[in-house]
């Protein structure tokens, strides 16, 4: 089958004018993988769970040195980079997510800006910025950019890969068979960022510097911030690859989780467990870590990878519906990669720095008391003694961002809030106060309004008569 599909493809793939040629074999190269179902199947009876050596407990790292010039020593060999390839589309934003207000009238990336030019101004160090696009947010990013002329730091962007969506049963390039416009591609997942750096010149821009290190993160988690404790232990075990990890909670149950198989340590997603063991997967006893997305990589190793084509990731198949048309995406994962670079490490990081925004939940969370804003940092409230944080679940009248804001005049103290379920059509007014378990329930048809000041514990309210 695979023998048919390949030849048709990779003809109808060398016409496509729109793309380069490190594009189109790095195309080619991920269905031939994909057809030839050579795929790794883990043997469940092989994995074991990683020692302190493989996942190393954040709170046994040395302090780093005290001194400023050691200290600007450790920063100058770091750039940080952030993925920056998605859309806002799910928080009805049009646009780079990374542009949504977070706090205070900042976006996701006037904070990552400023936390950058704190730390460089604190140190003297020359930590630079980069912003891996996709070809749905490259345009409007590099408007963003402008504003930032001015600044200390370094900001660099460059794309990811372009690949075509393969129409299913023809098993060709969409763009070929008619669909020329943005839904005809897509980006092919993050694990393509190690080929994009190299292909844009950008690794070799970096290791021209000094650089040794990168730090990648979603630009959505605020809690992804550098930390020098971190870096100085890589430098130091010349480590060239180090996941964050941290504590399983109920709600990351199907997060990634790190294991070690066969003498190395290896990320294992959902997607490749077998049915049987799904529910032990999931089990926070046995799988007590899931992957942030937070990695630190040498630069080096990814330069010397690369060239050898040895990265070859797990391929996450999306198929997707699109006008109509049933679509492949053959996609890759960067966690994925940790098994290929040489002691490569995960490092068990505190909860803190795990803090993405992906819905108005997490929005209200972070807008909220419970975190405050110096310098670009987001720190959580030390008045806040339950570790965890409340959990809130806000009706589809929330989902889109401008539809959120509307209905709070201000944002609730929730400081000691547990949970909050809030359905149908409820507004906030100003200075309310959420204590312990709360439920707020309009019944349809009818609008609910919480009036300024009201403070609310544990209680259900399902009209006005219930305030």
């Amino acid at each position: 089958m695979a023998d048919e599909k390949l030849p048709k493809l990779r003809e109808a793939v060398a016409g496509l004018g729109q793309i380069s040629d490190n594009e189109k074999s790095g195309f080619i190269s991920l269905v031939s993988r994909y057809l030839s179902g050579d795929e790794e199947h883990i043997e469940w009876g092989k994995i074991h769970t990683p020692t302190d050596e493989v996942v190393v407990p954040y709170d046994t790292l040395e302090a780093p040195p005290e001194d400023l010039a050691a200290t600007k020593a450790l920063l100058d060999k770091l750039a940080v980079l952030k993925l920056n390839g998605g859309l806002g589309t799910t928080m009805g934003c049009t646009g780079p997510k990374s542009v949504i207000e977070v706090r205070n009238g900042f976006t996701f990336l006037d904070l990552i800006v400023v936390q950058i030019e704190s730390l460089n101004k604190k140190y003297g160090s020359n930590v630079p910025l980069l912003l891996m696009n996709s070809f749905n947010t490259h345009e409007d990013t590099l408007k963003i950019v402008e504003k930032y002329t001015n600044s200390s730091i370094q900001i660099h962007t460059f794309n990811q890969s372009q690949y075509p969506r393969v129409v299913a049963d023809e098993f060709l390039p969409w763009p070929t068979k008619g669909k020329t416009d943005k839904d005809g591609w897509y980006p092919p997942g993050h694990g393509d960022i190690f080929p994009s750096l190299m292909n844009s010149g950008k690794l070799d821009l970096l290791l021209s510097q000094g650089k040794e290190y990168v730090f990648i993160a979603n630009s959505d988690n605020l809690g992804a911030i550098v930390d020098i404790k971190i870096l100085n232990h890589l430098i130091h075990k010349q480590n060239e690859y180090c996941m964050e990890v941290t504590p399983k909670t109920l709600a990351d149950v199907k997060g990634g989780t790190l294991i070690s198989y066969e003498g190395r340590v290896q990320l294992l997603e959902i997607a490749q467990v077998p049915d049987a063991h799904v529910d032990e997967f999931k089990s926070i006893e046995k799988f007590k870590i899931f992957n942030t997305n937070n990695l630190w990589v040498n630069l080096k190793a990814i330069k010397r990878l690369v060239e050898a084509d040895a990265l070859k990731m797990e391929i996450i198949p999306n198929p997707k519906e699109v006008e109509g048309v049933k679509v492949l995406q053959l996609e890759t994962a960067a966690g994925a990669a940790i098994r290929f670079f040489d002691h490569a490490i995960g490092m068990n990081v505190p909860r803190s720095r795990f803090l993405p925004v992906k819905a108005t939940s997490d929005l209200q969370l972070v807008q909220s008391d419970l975190y405050t804003l110096v310098d670009g940092f987001v720190t959580r409230n030390s008045a806040r003694t339950n570790p965890s944080n409340p959990s809130i679940e806000l009706g589809p009248e929330f989902k889109k961002v401008g539809c959120f804001l509307g209905r709070f005049k201000s944002i609730p103290s929730i400081v000691e809030l547990d949970s909050l379920k809030v359905s149908g059509d409820v507004w906030f007014g100003s200075g309310i106060v959420l204590k312990g378990k709360v439920t707020i329930t309009a019944k349809p048809g009818v609008k609910l309004e919480i009036p300024d000041g009201k403070v609310i514990e544990n209680k259900d309210i399902n009209g006005p008569e219930d305030l």
